[in-house]
């Protein structure tokens, strides 16, 4: 979506999911050729393997080759870096994930997700420290970031101030035991769409499908998203980068919702 609103992106996690071949893939299409039809089908695609383990440039550069000019890879951030009981001493990690050749994606590098573990409690210094160890830029690239936590005491103002302050999004997850926080605290908004079913063709229903267009045209064009709580007031009103993924739960049939939902959006 573009024009009065900022670009609306819906993906899925990764591109590898044997239930995938036959369904969302073309029956007998090589391995080697999802990514090039994945980067065809969808817009954007959240890679779950940073998060694990490292890459090599060649890598990134390798999957930027695959897929079209306006395509983007967001990536989940090394698990060495958001595990450390003091996230001040994350510096070497968050380093070391970014310094791995990640910027071989060029423009085709979306926002990078830090992802929390759900027993990480919010502790407003703590949290301060590792903000302040994310960078704007790596080798001359901008950096987006956003940060997904789980447990219930980040349910508090003073962290969607925190995030505010350092430009970083908080992931607006739609989870069935995880806390949501839909307050906007970046100049672009990521939400993950994890309560789907295998036995909905199109990973949510109707009515939720219409309701989460709703919210990522809201989103969008610079408003905040109807019937989810607020714990701060809204920021100005300004056209935002909005990035949705069907993960999780009804994975099976996540492209499907992901496709769906795209088109309504423009």
């Amino acid at each position: 979506m573009r024009g009065k609103g900022g670009r609306i992106r819906v993906g899925i996690g990764g591109w590898t999911f044997d239930p995938w071949e036959g369904t969302f893939y073309p029956e007998g299409l090589a391995k080697k050729r999802q990514l090039e039809f994945a980067g065809k089908a969808l817009q954007v695609i959240e890679v779950n393997g940073t998060y694990y383990s490292s890459q090599k440039p060649e890598t990134f550069a390798k999957w930027a080759s695959e897929v079209p000019d306006d395509f983007v890879f967001t990536l989940k951030a090394s698990r060495y870096a958001t595990n450390k009981k003091v996230l001040a001493d994350a510096g070497e990690s968050v380093a070391r994930f970014l310094g791995q050749g990640l910027t071989e994606l060029g423009p085709k590098l979306g926002p990078i997700l830090w992802q929390f573990m759900p027993t990480k409690r919010f502790d407003a210094a703590d949290f301060a420290a590792f903000l302040a160890l994310l960078p704007e830029t790596q080798d001359g690239l901008a950096l987006r970031h956003a940060i997904e936590v789980r447990h219930p005491s980040f349910q508090v103002e003073a962290f969607v101030d925190l995030a505010r302050r350092h430009n970083v999004a908080i992931v607006c997850a739609d989870h069935a035991d995880y806390p949501m926080i839909a307050d906007v605290t970046s100049d672009f908004v990521y939400t993950r769409l994890q309560t789907g079913s295998d036995d909905v063709e199109t990973c949510y229903d109707e009515p939720r499908l219409s309701e989460w267009q709703a919210r990522l045209e809201a989103w969008g064009s610079g408003g905040v998203a109807d019937g989810l709580p607020l714990l701060s007031d809204a920021p100005p009103k300004h056209p935002r980068d909005v990035f949705a993924f069907f993960i999780h739960e009804g994975k099976v049939n996540a492209p499907g919702g992901a496709m769906e939902l795209q088109k309504r959006v423009g």
